[in-house]
């Protein structure tokens, strides 16, 4: 299984809608990506590994599917509308830095 991160980075005075996120972008996503999405979750940054000091990213994105072929031949249709989407929830932030990872262990 991978996980398909998005995440977008702390920027000052940069607003992260993450109810928008999470109750309509990610499910709409998930909706249009249909059974090869195998799940998916979202964060919110509260803080960096520092003492007071601000998140890395400020939200991430996580799509979990079977393997990198299924994520891309899911995706691939959608791209420009998910993009285009990105202004309803983080408009001032620009594109999120994506990640692809090979999930190794789940407790």
């Amino acid at each position: 299984m991978i996980k398909v991160s998005f995440f977008y980075p702390y920027r000052e005075n940069a607003r992260f809608d993450i109810d928008y996120y999470c109750t309509s972008h990610m499910p709409w996503v998930a909706g249009l990506l249909g059974s090869a999405s195998k799940g998916w979750s979202a964060d919110a940054g509260l803080a960096g590994g520092a003492p007071g000091s601000a998140p890395t990213y400020i939200a991430a994105g996580h799509l979990l599917f079977d393997s990198v072929d299924a994520f891309t031949a899911a995706v691939s249709p959608h791209v420009k509308a998910f993009a285009a989407d990105i202004v309803n929830y983080y408009p001032e932030g620009g594109p999120p830095v994506v990640q692809i990872g090979d999930v190794r262990a789940v407790n």
